[in-house]
């Protein structure tokens, strides 16, 4: 028994998507990935849909042959800048004669929990689940099937922006699919990225991109903060350009080249040739007036991120640790040590050799591959059936399935 899933990570630099299978009801299979160029996003904004959509037709085509299979919808993400996430409590009397939760008892408490005022340019992308509570019995994961006569849900109500995310479903639709769901991507990469302790004790995920950091705090289990600010790796590298004036181009080539946030780490201050922008000059700059940007950049990004969680009342000193993610910042051998000073509490970066990941840029596509797949172990492991995709795009299936199920419930927020 099989379920295919698809994963679409849009990014300030680049579209990347990954075509799981959700195998026996828990287990996910990484079928194939594909990963196409895009510059039509600024700090988490889609500035064009029709660039965006063509990058994201790429992607899947790519993802598609890899994988041998044919794609028609997909799960997206969005990025803490344009979302909110609260709180909601909600319960329902069980109405029916044997007292026992039913799937539709369940779907009745989710929808109710979204029951409270929105401002006019805002919706409901998103309501995530933390526990069930049947008659006063807490942490349950799946009521369907007990007997009770009260059903509660503690759940995240995930609230975005409407533009952002009709611009997100539109690029998507031009790409030629449909939208399964939209996931938020911290909270998403952060359940993957951080350990069980972390999780339980107090963890934050800062997540740096090409525009965008992306700041998850999960502590006693639930997300107690999500947020963003918009700066990232395109930043450091327009500080290079900018501060030595030469192209662009060239100062990211130099940032990939070297791997340096610190210049106490430079073991060879050497000179290096460079181009003059917007001339035909070449002139020397020192390795440590490269490096040296770099960090009072990196510096700043992570001193942005502190200040953005103790606003929302999340200290240092109340976690465990900090765990860095992200093509923006964490390759750059010194950023751990930046962190460290910033936060003053431990740091590392964040590994995915365990989870058989070996390219960091599919991490986000895949982290929200592994939230359906966690859902579906969590609410419906005896729904799954299997749900396979060929070229000619035909589907054999015996009844709904779980995934199909829960792209239903997301598509009552669209």
């Amino acid at each position: 028994m099989s379920e295919i899933i698809v994963g679409v990570d849009i990014g300030t630099t680049k579209v990347c998507t990954v075509i799981g299978r959700i195998v026996e009801g828990d287990r996910l299979e990484i079928l194939g990935e594909g990963m196409s160029p895009c510059n039509s996003v600024k700090k988490g904004v889609i500035v064009d849909i029709d660039k965006t959509a063509e990058s994201i037709r790429d992607s899947v085509n790519k993802a598609e042959d890899d994988a041998g299979v044919k794609v028609f919808s997909v799960y997206v993400n969005i990025i803490g800048l344009h979302v909110d996430i609260t709180s909601s409590k909600n319960s329902i009397l069980i109405s029916n004669d044997s007292g026992e939760i039913t799937q539709e008892d369940v779907k009745k408490v989710l929808y109710n929990a979204d029951n409270f005022y929105l401002p006019g340019d805002k919706k409901i992308i998103d309501v995530i689940p933390r526990q069930f509570i049947v008659d006063g019995y807490e942490e349950i994961a799946d009521p369907v099937g007990m007997v009770g006569t009260k059903l509660e849900v503690e759940a995240d109500i995930v609230i975005g922006k409407i533009t952002s995310v009709q611009n997100i479903i539109k690029s998507v639709e031009r790409a030629g699919f449909k939208v399964d769901g939209i996931i938020v991507e911290g909270p998403a990469s952060a359940d993957m990225a951080l350990t069980p302790d972390e999780k339980e004790i107090g963890g934050m995920l800062i997540d740096v991109g090409g525009g965008v950091a992306d700041i998850t705090v999960i502590k006693n289990k639930k997300v107690v903060y999500y947020g963003s600010v918009p700066v990232g790796g395109d930043h450091i590298t327009n500080d290079v350009s900018m501060g030595i004036r030469i192209p662009f181009a060239e100062a990211e080539r130099i940032k990939n080249d070297y791997e340096l946030a610190l210049v106490s780490l430079i073991k060879n201050d050497h000179e290096i040739t460079v181009s003059e922008v917007n001339t035909n000059k070449r002139k020397n700059v020192r390795i440590s007036e490269v490096v040296d940007i770099i960090e009072a950049r990196v510096n700043e990004i992570f001193l942005l991120c502190r200040e953005a969680a103790e606003k929302a009342g999340i200290r240092p000193e109340q976690l465990s640790s900090i765990v860095l993610t992200g093509r923006g910042i964490s390759y750059l051998d010194g950023a751990v040590k930046l962190a460290s000073d910033v936060f003053g509490i431990p740091v590392r970066i964040a590994s995915y050799k365990s989870q058989g990941i070996k390219e960091l840029e599919y991490v986000t596509a895949i982290a929200l591959l592994n939230f359906i797949t966690k859902q579906s172990k969590k609410n419906s492991k005896k729904d799954v059936k299997e749900d396979k995709l060929s070229k000619s795009g035909n589907r054999k299936k015996e009844k709904r399935s779980f995934v199909e199920k829960l792209s239903d419930f997301f598509r009552k927020f669209f």
